[in-house]
């Protein structure tokens, strides 16, 4: 066909619009548990550490998903994992539902933790079907069809964001708010459902693993290990010890499992390649990505209880919709960028690193709706293109890879959004909070905070406030001046959240800024095919 624009498989649009739709399941998850985060501190006493950590759970399983997905997908078919996704998904909602007001708060948290991150496994398997299959049935415009694709994400969270906004507030149902996820999960299914599937260019040339993993080698491996491995040390070993009732799992015992399973997992995948050293283009574009998910799903996850808390719930819902809706408009303008402005996909990172870190300092200085909007507006065009940009670079630069390359890099910006992102900000929301509240009012924190402690990597332990007793606080219509205290101490603790925050997106410019000088001196950047030159 001579329009390049335009796949030759038959079925390509069902097959986009089923990928887009399973997308779409992920970000209404996404979006509502965003809204929820509030009505689970509230009803188990949480603070926002351990929300931190349930919003993680909801972005790590995806790196298993995706991972073990992408692997495997060349060689076991589509179909299989869209079931699997589709299994998981309601074998999500059946444990995340099992929670209840009045259960011990160890066996809530046991139990959405789980859910949450077998919903996140779901979101992880299907990805790793839909990146790899549209990058492959419309091979000479990546860009603009990858960024059709995630255009579902924000349409999830517009939809998530309205269902928090028409059934959300106080003493709403979160479990009918988060169940509307099922209904484009139902959908997504019947979709896939029938459907024949093309091979990616790699699979038909019947390429091996260990050849399709040489250009990620013990480089990239590294980055994908080293993530897993904090995973498996950081979040899931407290999670664990709950099971057993003893610290067991966050001994010094646990550390050497967590570090030994993923030395093994560095050592099969090297091994597999004939001890690859692999690209280091492909090691940057991992550790950006790792970047990414931080400030993208990880802000994303904390936004909407910022700005509500900060503003008021119904306008940080409102705020929530808005940036989603902006993000959704734009994902379709990708092309346009590129071909008509002649814009290459580094230099629309560039800008949009820019953008996000000017963005998020204006985020933290908000103090009307009218000025949130515009704030939120630069921020929401900054962080629009990231992933699905990131995505069609590592398909158009390393086609040998096959669907692996994408799957990784997708695997790594979700689990560094569950490892460093959303427990990041939960604790830096936590510390800047007591340490306003420590030098304005001790006695007063001493009174309201939580009998549990919680730290974020290298990070000192800090006891935050309370989640009942905050809610309580933020909620009253006529405030003591207790409860205004802490209400006014946790906005504080907000905006410089957001403010520490924008030094992701910063450092993130200056690394797309060496990519765009790198591709510049070797002429240019173009997609590539099996055995061209890099």
């Amino acid at each position: 066909m001579t329009n390049t624009a335009v796949s030759t498989v038959p079925n390509a649009k069902r097959l986009l619009w089923a990928g887009f739709l399973a997308i779409l399941a992920t970000g209404i998850g996404f979006g509502v548990r965003g809204g929820i985060l509030a009505n689970w501190g509230a009803e188990f006493g949480f603070t926002s550490a351990q929300l931190g950590d349930l919003g993680g759970a909801g972005l790590t399983g995806f790196c298993f998903g995706i991972i073990i997905g992408g692997v495997v997908v060349d060689k076991i078919g589509y179909g299989k994992l869209v079931f699997t996704a589709f299994v998981l998904h309601l074998l999500s909602a059946f444990v995340t539902f099992a929670a209840h007001k009045g259960q011990a708060q160890d066996t809530a948290y046991i139990l959405l933790y789980t859910g949450t991150f077998i919903f996140s496994l779901a979101n992880g398997t299907l990805e790793a079907v839909a990146n790899p299959l549209v990058a492959t049935i419309f091979p000479h415009n990546r860009t603009h069809y990858l960024n059709i694709l995630h255009a579902a994400w924000p349409a999830g969270l517009v939809v998530g964001g309205l269902i928090g906004w028409t059934m959300g507030g106080e003493g709403s149902n979160w479990k009918l708010q988060l169940g509307m996820f099922l209904v484009p999960t139902i959908l997504y299914g019947i979709a896939f459902m029938g459907q024949s599937f093309p091979k990616s260019e790699a699979a038909t040339k019947g390429l091996k693993l260990g050849e399709m993993l040489k250009d990620v080698g013990i480089l990239g491996a590294l980055v994908a290990c080293g993530i897993i491995g904090l995973f498996l040390q950081k979040q899931l070993g407290p999670v664990l010890s709950l099971f057993t009732g003893s610290g067991f799992f966050v001994s010094v015992a646990w550390d050497y499992i967590s570090w030994g399973a993923a030395a093994a997992l560095l050592f099969t995948v090297a091994g597999a390649t004939g001890f690859a050293l692999g690209s280091c283009l492909l090691f940057v574009l991992f550790i950006t990505h790792a970047l990414v998910g931080a400030v993208e799903l990880g802000t994303d996850g904390w936004i909407q209880n910022i700005t509500g808390n900060i503003l008021t719930t119904k306008q940080g819902n409102q705020l929530f919709v808005f940036t989603s809706a902006l993000m959704f408009a734009l994902r379709f303008c990708a092309h346009f960028i590129e071909s008509k402005l002649k814009i290459s996909p580094v230099i629309m990172l560039v800008i949009c690193a820019v953008l996000a870190a000017i963005g998020l300092n204006l985020v933290s200085g908000i103090v009307t709706f009218p000025g949130a909007l515009m704030a939120l507006a630069v921020y929401a065009i900054g962080k629009t293109f990231f992933w699905p940009t990131m995505l069609a670079i590592a398909g158009d630069r390393f086609p040998r890879t096959g669907a692996i390359a994408m799957s990784i890099m997708g695997g790594i910006g979700m689990m560094s959004a569950g490892v460093f992102g959303g427990p990041g900000l939960g604790y830096a929301k936590d510390r800047f909070t007591v340490e306003h509240l420590k030098v304005t009012n001790a006695a007063l924190y001493e009174t309201n905070k939580s009998d549990k402690a919680a730290g974020f990597m290298f990070f000192e332990k800090v006891q935050g406030l309370d989640g009942t007793k905050l809610s309580e606080a933020q909620k009253a219509k006529e405030k003591t001046p207790d409860q205004k205290a802490l209400a006014d101490a946790s906005i504080v603790g907000d905006r410089t959240t957001l403010k520490a925050d924008s030094f992701i997106p910063a450092t993130m410019a200056v690394i797309f800024l060496l990519l765009a000088l790198y591709f510049k001196s070797i002429g240019g950047y173009r997609p590539l095919r099996i055995g061209e030159e890099r």
